[in-house]
């Protein structure tokens, strides 16, 4: 596991899959780590990203927005 914070990427919707993939090979080539790619319901990824990394990143025309990743879980309640 990555010492680095864990974040959402998301692309603005023109980014194609592609770019994505460069994208994510920077990251990995950078000290950061990409553990996720989203293609259906968000177009990016999860990675760990080290603080000079996701600075150049955020300033990029490209990305729609960069969040904390927060696992999600689903429970169901039964009557």
């Amino acid at each position: 596991m990555s010492d680095n914070p864990k974040y959402i990427v998301v692309f603005k919707k023109n980014v194609t899959k592609e770019q994505i993939d460069k994208y994510a090979d920077e990251v990995n080539n950078n000290g950061g780590k990409v553990t996720n790619v989203y293609e259906s319901v968000l177009n990016g990824f999860a990675a760990h990203l080290p603080d000079s990394y996701f600075q150049s990143l955020q300033a990029d025309d490209v990305i729609d927005y960069i969040g904390p990743y927060l696992p999600l879980f689903i429970h169901r309640l039964y009557s």
